[in-house]
């Protein structure tokens, strides 16, 4: 039985993990200097954007950004979700504006939903803002490369009072009320290198322009404690929030009846995901104490295929799995497959909400009320 299926997007990540001191590292070794080289450009850019040769626009209305020092799965997306619903709740007049990271429509704008109805597809406008606009109904969500341009649209035609900034934190161009730096407590910094050689997008420095940082899946973290230790080297008087992702629902993929995540409770599952970090998916799993038999691993913001779907059914009838079970962000897509909803071995998705340790107070004070 083979535990993890692993694609080459993955592979990839793996070496871009690995020490310096293993053949796999000196093979990375010529990509150091072209990481310095992208550092100061980065450095150069903040620097000039700070004082004001590069100029920010701004909007009539509150800004919040949600962004990440690293390529791959930090969890934002479930953040942006849960401080969407937060104001949205508090009767906030609140919007959503992304990239549409890998979208297939080349449309400036394209709204996904106008708080009342989804409007596109996950394929044209991106799977985790098609997710926002999913789990957030009464929130306009779009997306579009001109972040400033989005949202003067959603102002327009929804009246909003506050706006959040999807993956923004590099997005300079556009002035914003809070920033809010979010760190995987499991990798929070890649393997300390710059791209190309590494996953950070921004040099360490770069933490010092946010109002917070965000810390998630604080159960995974080896070592908390340096973390923030690093964070408080760079930016001393950092706010630091600790979180973590739990189950909240399970439900089927396709369908909108949600049961309780206990449900997973014993079963033996099938995981798939599609996801930056599809370990975290597994630990996700194993702590709602169900068994992971076999994991099939697709590249992030994968496009799933009538093909992809008949290679996860025959996986869980050799496996005999009771249930297979994948991310929020695999089931918008997976949703669009006539076949989903038609075999013998249904296919669930499970919800993630966030879940607080640390700094829920000072959140609910700066962001949520400010």
């Amino acid at each position: 039985m083979n535990d993890l299926h692993i694609m080459p997007f993955q592979r990839m990540e793996h070496l871009l993990a690995v020490d310096d001191r293993t053949p796999a590292g000196w093979l990375l070794a010529p990509l150091i200097p072209l990481s310095g080289l992208y550092g100061l450009a980065m450095r150069t850019r903040a620097s000039l954007y700070a004082r004001g040769l590069l100029k920010q626009q701004s909007l009539p209305c509150r800004v919040i950004s949600v962004g990440n020092l690293t390529i791959g799965g930090t969890g934002k997306t479930p953040v942006v979700i849960a401080l969407a619903t937060a104001l949205r709740d508090r009767g906030r007049k609140v919007g959503v504006i992304s990239r549409g990271y890998k979208r297939r429509t080349r449309t400036s704008i394209l709204e996904i939903s106008d708080g009342r109805t989804l409007l596109g597809h996950p394929r044209d406008s991106g799977d985790e803002p098609f997710l926002i606009a999913q789990r957030c109904p009464g929130v306009p969500v779009a997306v579009g490369a001109d972040r400033p341009r989005v949202g003067q649209y959603l102002l327009d035609r929804h009246h909003i009072e506050t706006l959040i900034l999807d993956d923004g934190y590099q997005h300079l161009a556009l002035q914003r009320d809070a920033d809010l730096l979010v760190l995987d407590a499991a990798a929070p910094f890649g393997n300390g290198y710059l791209l190309p050689r590494g996953r950070l997008r921004e040099p360490l420095s770069s933490m010092t322009r946010a109002s917070a940082v965000l810390v998630t899946r604080a159960s995974q973290a080896e070592r908390l404690d340096e973390l923030k230790a690093t964070v408080r080297a760079v930016a001393p008087a950092m706010p630091i929030w600790i979180t973590d992702f739990a189950p909240g629902a399970v439900m089927p993929v396709g369908g909108s009846t949600a049961v309780e995540p206990s449900v997973l409770k014993g079963e033996r599952v099938l995981a798939v995901s599609g996801i930056g970090n599809p370990e975290s998916f597994r630990r996700l799993l194993a702590a709602a104490e169900a068994t992971v038999v076999d994991h099939c691993v697709f590249p992030d913001h994968h496009a799933y295929s009538q093909d992809d779907l008949g290679k996860v059914r025959r996986s869980a009838a050799q496996s005999g799995v009771d249930r297979i079970v994948t991310t929020e962000k695999d089931a918008v897509k997976l949703g669009q497959l006539d076949e989903v909803k038609s075999q013998q071995v249904p296919i669930w998705a499970v919800r993630i909400d966030l879940q607080w340790y640390e700094g829920f107070e000072e959140w609910m004070r700066v962001v949520i009320n400010g």
